[in-house]
């Protein structure tokens, strides 16, 4: 548990009262104003007395220029994920991504049964909310076919992606218990507790959980934002409690939270008495000396790993040799092994229904898609052509969208093309060899081939991330598109020759 050394952001924690919808209004409008970062509106749609938070987030969205919106956090019994996947993108693209999604497993069972709501104990509302997650992750990936996913609580049959959001738009999970604390781990964007339900005691065991849970999925706990909602009180003596005081002594603690548990944003719940001094006072006084703070505190900070002496090789650097992936032949096609076909008349399509004709049938979805990511890419170089003569998938798009969205369809992409190498190193390649060892010397330079290829798409998202900073990188990108489907397609057609007929002579099936 340490600083993260994530961007510090301040907010104000907002309640619809349908009241006086104007001072609402006006409080959202200077949160903008005054400089700061998030504005989270609370979701109880069985609340009478509350405005719907979805339609109040986009009229705030309207109404100002730099602040981001989120609900905090959206009552997912009683919003569809798929719904709400589309009504989160819409947002985001209607205010030039200025959206978060924060999402929770569902309270106050009662009132969410009154509105028609299904009632659901702890462990069916988290397994509901990682259901939930999947499906609006799988709206906002690009692609061309409709998405099947079967659900105990949510389904899609056959729904196609879109629209896409115009950033990396977050999931920021609502979670305080042990399940769900792992579900955040692993699936969220971001971590949303508040102050009146963890205390700062509380954060760090909560912390430690998540933290765990994280490595244990094989991600970082730096992936993983930290938006703490916090109550307080600008009144009082110093030494009255956690932010209870003056603002020099929020700043004290709110920074030793940042540097301590690596909380990175402070969303406010000013009073209904005075919020706009609360406001002002929690954006032009704590946040400036907690932003100085923390800064100070970085600056002496020792050395990344990446800052390591030269002489220092980073243990990944250690995994496999690299190749000059420009070079004419990365993939030493010409040195490629064979091996004489035992079956005679094979062929490369397979025995139909054998795991052979499998394996070419999942090959040709990744041509198909490999095609469809070129196509993405010339008509984003294009980027001046109107829009009703364009004809791939991302046809109606700006061009920030566009950036974005080819940045999503790519690491789909790349996600299912390495899922589906580690599928064969560590299960079909293996069962090959021990059934036919003369195979060894094509699966090694198979494998091998894995690891060219997983360098170029290293590449490939390098250059993405240039192109979402600069837009005239889109040169690199098309660059890394035509190597992958270079070697890509090389490397699967050597594949089907190779392996085909063995697969389907052994009964092998993976």
């Amino acid at each position: 548990m340490t600083d993260l050394r994530h961007e510090l952001r301040f907010g104000a924690f907002l309640t619809p009262t349908a009241h006086n919808p104007p001072e609402l209004i006006r409080l959202a409008t200077l949160a903008d104003e005054i400089g700061m970062d998030l504005v989270g509106i609370q979701d109880h749609p069985y609340q009478p007395s509350f405005l719907d938070t979805w339609t109040l987030l986009t009229d705030l969205a309207a109404r100002t220029e730099n602040i981001t919106l989120f609900p905090d956090v959206a009552n997912l019994p009683l919003r569809p994920p798929a719904v709400l996947a589309r009504s989160a993108a819409t947002l985001d693209i209607l205010s030039g991504g200025r959206v978060e999604l924060g999402l929770g497993a569902g309270a106050f069972w009662d009132g969410v049964v009154a509105m028609g709501g299904e009632r659901r104990t702890p462990r069916e509302a988290v397994d509901a909310l990682e259901e939930a997650i999947h499906v609006i992750r799988d709206l906002w990936t690009p692609g061309s076919a409709g998405i099947h996913r079967e659900g105990r609580y949510y389904s899609l049959l056959g729904a196609r992606p879109g629209p896409f959001p115009v950033h990396p738009l977050g999931l920021w999970i609502g979670s305080y218990k042990k399940r769900m604390l792992e579900l955040t781990a692993r699936l969220g964007d971001g971590w949303l507790p508040s102050s009146q339900y963890a205390s700062p005691a509380e954060l760090v065991e909560m912390t430690a959980i998540l933290d765990k849970a994280a490595i244990e999925a094989g991600r970082k706990p730096e992936e993983i934002q930290r938006i703490y909602n916090v109550v307080g009180s600008f009144g009082g003596r110093t030494g009255s409690g956690f932010l209870t005081g003056p603002p020099r002594e929020w700043a004290e603690q709110l920074t030793e939270l940042a540097l301590e548990l690596g909380v990175s944003g402070f969303v406010m719940a000013p009073s209904a008495y005075d919020a706009e001094r609360d406001l002002r006072i929690f954006t032009e006084e704590v946040a400036p000396l907690v932003r100085a703070a923390v800064d100070q505190a970085r600056g002496a900070a020792p050395a990344a790993p990446d800052e390591a002496a030269p002489d220092e090789v980073a243990p990944a650097q250690l995994e496999h040799e690299r190749v000059d992936l420009w070079a004419t032949d990365p993939l030493k096609e010409n040195s490629r092994p064979r091996v004489t076909k035992q079956s005679a008349g094979a062929g490369r399509t397979g025995r139909p229904g054998g795991t052979g004709a499998r394996l070419v049938l999942i090959h040709n979805n990744l041509r198909q898609e490999m095609q469809q990511i070129r196509d993405a890419v010339a008509q984003v170089a294009a980027g001046d052509q109107e829009a009703a003569a364009a004809r791939s998938m991302i046809n109606n798009l700006t061009m920030r969208q566009n950036h974005w969205t080819l940045g999503s369809f790519c690491a789909a992409y790349c996600r299912t093309l390495t899922t589906h190498h580690t599928i064969e190193d560590e299960l079909m390649f293996p069962e090959l060899q021990e059934k036919q060892d003369s195979l060894s010397p094509v699966l090694e330079q198979l494998e091998q081939e894995h690891e060219v290829i997983a360098d170029v798409l290293i590449a490939l998202d390098e250059a993405l991330v240039a192109l979402i900073k600069d837009d005239t990188k889109i040169g690199d990108v098309h660059r890394c598109v035509a190597l992958l489907d270079r070697v890509l397609t090389s490397h699967l057609d050597y594949e089907e020759e190779e392996l085909v007929e063995p697969l389907d002579r052994l009964n092998i099936n993976v």
